[in-house]
Order: C-alpha cells, then structure tokens, then sequence
C-alpha cells in the first residue's frame, strides 16, 4: 500500500477509533491520525499472524482491521497518558 493510501486508512481509523472511543485525549487531530496509522500496522500485522489476511489497499475490510488497531492503541495510549497524569 502507497504512503498516501496508508495516511488516507490511518485517517478513517483513527476518526472511527476517536468516535468508538470518545474521550479528551491531549494531541488533537494529529495524534489522531498517527494513531489511526500506527493502529493500521498493528491490526494489520496482527490479522496477518492470525491467517486473516493483511491490510491492502483502500477496502472496507483494511479500513476494519486498521480500526481496531487504533482502538487497541487508543486504549493503551489512554493507560499510559493516564497513569502519568495521575
């Protein structure tokens, strides 16, 4: 997948994650979307070990993955911005 295809993903998992799981994160919209993107490896790397296939391409399918990636790293990005605010 392009760099452009991988930011485009990145974007929509990460706006799905933010609205599966609102809540005030500090970074705004950047941290957003570096999470959709770094969520879009994770998922996609995990579904590819599990024998699900991988993210490719623009699909509803890789926008899935790629969200519940992001989810995943929401969550622990909450855990650890949380506990040190804490």
């Amino acid at each position: 997948m392009s760099i452009l295809a991988w930011i485009v993903v990145g974007l929509v998992a990460g706006l799905l994650g933010k609205l599966i799981m609102p809540g005030d994160d500090p970074g705004g919209i950047i941290v957003t979307i570096i999470i959709g993107i770094v969520g879009a490896l994770v998922g996609g790397f995990l579904m590819s070990l599990l024998g699900f296939g991988d993210v490719s391409g623009i699909n509803v399918y890789s926008i899935l993955v790629a969200t519940l990636g992001a989810i995943i790293l929401l969550a622990i990005y909450r855990a650890v911005v949380g506990s040190r605010t804490a």
